[in-house]
């Protein structure tokens, strides 16, 4: 008789395929969202297949989620495009971000632990030593890990799925705007380690609130600048 598998094991093979899917789902969402995959090139499905030793069939599952959050779209003779976002939309996008944010820090809150605040300590430092070095993808980078860190502060499964997905939509908005010389990123990096500083002070008396309304201002401010 052949070997039996285990009930451990049976489980853990579907959540790790699971788990490498949502790593596959994040480094092409990354690409969109650095401009690696700029607006309006066409993915191939063979070629990403290939480079992540994957068939097309789950790779069209990672595809079609990437669809469903707005971030490409599949065009019937043609394949799948990265899509683009208008300013209309962004600021549609801005004023519901700048809600969600209060409710990030109010709504099945989760205390922030010293090893939560080491994390945005460090953020901040990368913050700083971007003034010597500036990089426009270096700082994209960094605010989107500052954003996933402030999101492990809900505990609130809905919330942080809309806010996530509402965020990586619109965020190469910036970064095609300091590409394009519209946004003094000096500036931007002042600003944001400023931020950063003043919401680690928060964090560290425990004031939530207050970090929710820095953000909320953030947004709202960020938002202004890139207006013009």
């Amino acid at each position: 008789m052949g070997e039996t598998l285990s009930e451990a094991s049976i489980s853990e093979e579907p959540r790790n395929a699971r788990q490498r899917l949502d790593r596959i789902h994040d480094e092409i969402r990354s690409r969109i969202c650095l401009l690696e995959y700029p607006p309006g090139m066409k993915l191939s499905e063979v070629e990403l297949a290939e480079e992540f030793g994957m068939s097309r069939t789950p790779l069209r599952r990672v595809l079609a989620r990437l669809e469903d959050e707005g971030l490409v779209t599949s065009v019937h003779g043609v394949g799948t495009m990265v899509t683009d976002v208008d300013m209309a939309e962004l600021a549609q996008v801005y004023r519901l971000r700048k809600e969600l944010v209060l409710l990030q820090t109010s709504l099945d809150t989760v205390p922030p632990t010293p090893d939560f605040i080491a994390r945005i300590d460090a953020i901040l430092t990368r913050a700083l030593a971007l003034k010597s070095t500036p990089s426009a993808k270096a700082f994209s980078k960094l605010d989107r890990d500052m954003f996933l860190t402030l999101l492990e502060l809900t505990a609130n499964v809905p919330l942080r799925t809309m806010s996530e997905r509402l965020y990586f939509r619109t965020t190469r908005i910036w970064l095609q705007q300091v590409t394009a010389s519209q946004i003094d990123l000096m500036q931007e990096i002042e600003i944001y380690a400023r931020e950063v500083q003043d919401i680690l002070d928060a964090l560290k008396l425990g004031d939530l609130d207050a970090v929710g309304h820095l953000r909320r201002g953030h947004i709202s401010l960020s938002f202004a600048r890139m207006q013009g």
